[in-house]
């Protein structure tokens, strides 16, 4: 009875996170455009569903996220979309070019509720405080997503950004890194702050257990 209960509270919270990002995404507050690539709140969700409900419920919340993004990728593309987008990948470089796609889109995503909720174990087991931990899981999930990411489109659609952005292959690797030092580093910091926040307000708010249940 106990683990039905906590399976049937494991899967509400699931979907309350899922609702919150559908919300972002249908707003348009979840991805939002910039020059080179977008930026995203859809994050926060996973980051924080991470840290209450355990690294399965991080990669079914990544996931969401991954197909959020496919999504706009698909219906408003941008210059850079073909990444994100196995639709739109799969036209310019069929099935391998889809699979690139997914894997960045999807499977980068989903690493970040996965890294996010096994790192909010090991801090909770090594004793770290919670004013810290949730601040460090905050920043290292976002910096997850901004790293995979454009790592792989560096190591697996180098030729192909070269050509959307019309640069040599030589300066890839730059505006690579102008997007992790400029737009990664700006989503780890807003990261550290909300989830810290959200988290500590949730624990309050349902009398400090859920948070360490998930630990």
């Amino acid at each position: 009875m106990k683990n039905r209960k906590h399976d049937t509270r494991w899967m509400v919270g699931v979907a309350m996170f899922v609702a919150l990002q559908l919300t972002l995404q249908l707003t348009g507050i979840g991805l939002i455009p910039l020059p080179l690539i977008n930026a995203t709140t859809l994050h926060i969700p996973v980051i924080v569903g991470a840290v209450l409900l355990g690294p399965l419920a991080g990669a079914v919340l990544g996931g969401v996220f991954g197909l959020c993004s496919m999504w706009t990728a698909t219906i408003n593309p941008t210059l850079l979309s073909f990444a994100f987008s196995p639709v739109l990948a799969a036209e310019a470089g069929g099935a391998a070019g889809a699979v690139k796609a997914v894997w960045i889109a999807l499977g980068c995503r989903i690493l970040i509720g996965v890294v996010s909720g096994w790192l909010w174990i090991v801090l909770n087991q090594i004793k770290v405080k919670h004013f810290a931990a949730l601040p460090i899981v905050g920043a290292v999930g976002a910096l997850t997503n901004t790293g995979l990411v454009m790592s792989s489109i560096y190591f697996l659609l180098r030729p192909e950004f070269a050509a959307a952005k019309n640069v040599s292959m030589e300066a890839v690797l730059g505006l690579v890194m102008t997007v992790v030092t400029t737009s990664g580093v700006a989503e780890a910091i807003a990261a550290a702050v909300l989830v810290a926040a959200v988290c500590k307000a949730l624990e309050k708010a349902l009398g400090g257990s859920e948070v360490r249940s998930a630990a």
